[in-house]
């Protein structure tokens, strides 16, 4: 006979919870493991080069003095999604938010679909996309997956070890090296050693004797051309001027004379880069007697006119 013990669940039970059939297990599995991937090389690829990153935003209509802000919490969220989407007991909240980022990106995107049409996304590397329908098409696959991840997740709070806490854990160790990455970055900014010498115009031109603006741009970025005829009307003085194109060298001639900016032409960009890394258009680099004096990668509002009269290099 059955006792009313073993017929009546127990107080503070928890029933047994039922195993997902393969399939679903699989699908699960499978949309967890792409959005892991997608926004783990996404967001590390921010924290590890903000200054970079905050480029990329400007050029995306974020407002500059809100870039690099904008460009650390985007960093952080990314990451913190995929690794929490990455394991089981976190991998609803991750679904949440991933989901949330997508449709953000993509109402941003329609907002200013204007402005950001044809221009380069550059929200993940490696990936070539631009803005346009195929944006829309890609974020909604991509917004599948992590749908698909979180369909059949179990609520953290229902199994053992999840909760606010790991999950805050998380977030908190994604944080801290997201401060250090740019503490690096920003000690690398100053006093880098110059090559001694690239080719300007065909001919070898010393950056160990005086001053030198170096400037990275590309000829196709609008972001580029805009920042080149600002400075062109900047009074550098006895500060020599160089052009490096960072794609499509072959345009570099047609660039500077369309901005009015007056300066030389090296192709010795991979050389350059042994130096100074972060090249990510617009960027500049100042040096005097041939150490890194500023690196600049913000052109809008009072830059970089601020910080090039701050250094005298501009009167």
């Amino acid at each position: 006979m059955v006792s009313m013990n073993d017929s009546m669940a127990q107080p503070g039970a928890v029933p047994h919870p039922l195993e997902l059939p393969g399939w679903k297990t699989f699908a699960n599995w499978t949309g967890a493991i792409l959005s892991a991937a997608l926004f783990l090389i996404a967001g590390l690829w921010k924290i590890t080069d903000l200054p970079a990153t905050a480029v990329y935003m400007v050029q995306a209509q974020v407002p500059q003095q809100l870039s690099l802000a904008a460009a650390f919490a985007l960093g952080i969220t990314e990451t913190f999604a995929g690794v929490l989407i990455l394991v089981p007991r976190f991998r609803r909240w991750g679904s949440w938010i991933i989901s949330a980022l997508l449709v953000a990106f993509m109402i941003y995107v329609a907002i200013y679909y204007d402005a950001l049409r044809g221009a380069e996304c550059k929200c993940f590397p490696w990936v070539k996309r631009a803005f346009g329908p195929w944006f829309f098409a890609s974020d909604g696959a991509m917004l599948a997956l992590s749908v698909l991840a979180g369909l059949w997740s179990k609520p953290p709070e229902e199994i053992r070890g999840g909760g606010i806490r790991g999950a805050a854990l998380v977030l908190g160790v994604v944080s801290v090296c997201a401060a250090a990455s740019y503490g690096l970055a920003t000690a690398r900014q100053t006093g880098a050693l110059a090559p001694d010498s690239i080719t300007v115009d065909g001919k070898p031109f010393l950056l160990h004797n005086g001053k030198v603006f170096i400037y990275f741009f590309d000829p196709e970025c609008m972001h580029c051309i805009d920042a080149a005829k600002r400075m062109s009307k900047m009074n550098f003085g006895d500060t020599r001027l160089v052009g490096v194109a960072t794609a499509q060298p072959g345009f570099a001639p047609q660039f500077l004379q369309m901005t009015g900016f007056r300066a030389g032409i090296s192709a010795d960009l991979e050389l350059l880069k042994r130096s100074f890394p972060n090249t990510s258009t617009p960027a500049a680099v100042a040096i005097e007697n041939g150490r890194q004096k500023a690196l600049l990668s913000q052109f809008d509002g009072e830059e970089p006119l601020a910080t090039l009269k701050n250094i005298g290099f501009v009167y």
